[in-house]
């Protein structure tokens, strides 16, 4: 009974948003890091890897570098979240080198058009990459 009243008395917990900036300005650096890290492991272009992110080829440098210091975007994080999400399901469906291998392999799968993931979501932006997202969890079972 203690332990529900003191939920009751608690003041109300403020959810972590996209949306804040001071919630951007935290998670910027530990997203641009895994974003960074799962680029590597797909063997993403530069070009690609922006794309996915939503900025630009040289902003894009300038992440890589460590010498860009502004909080990401709503988009931006969504973007990333999309992608390290992915990522996550994918080491979850694959016990091999699979999981870095099927962003970039041709897909028959209708939302990919035989093109590869990275390929439909590099064209098909925010909505194809969230939709990337929940097929690999459909798949692996995660929904």
């Amino acid at each position: 009974m203690e332990a529900a009243r003191a939920l009751a008395d608690a003041a109300p917990i403020e959810l972590q948003t996209f949306a804040r900036v001071e919630d951007r300005q935290r998670l910027t650096a530990p997203t641009v890091k895994a974003f960074r890290n799962l680029c590597q492991h797909w063997g993403l272009a530069n070009a690609e890897a922006a794309a996915l992110l939503g900025v630009s080829e040289s902003t894009w440098d300038r992440i890589k570098r460590g010498s860009w210091d502004q909080p990401l975007s709503q988009d931006q994080m969504t973007r990333a979240s999309a992608a390290i999400g992915l990522y996550k399901g994918l080491r979850l469906l694959f016990a091999d080198d699979m999981a870095n291998r099927w962003p970039r392999l041709p897909n028959s799968e209708a939302m990919f058009g035989r093109r590869s993931p990275v390929e439909a979501m590099v064209e098909g932006g925010i909505p194809v990459m969230l939709d990337t997202r929940r097929y690999i969890d459909a798949v692996r079972g995660g929904l």
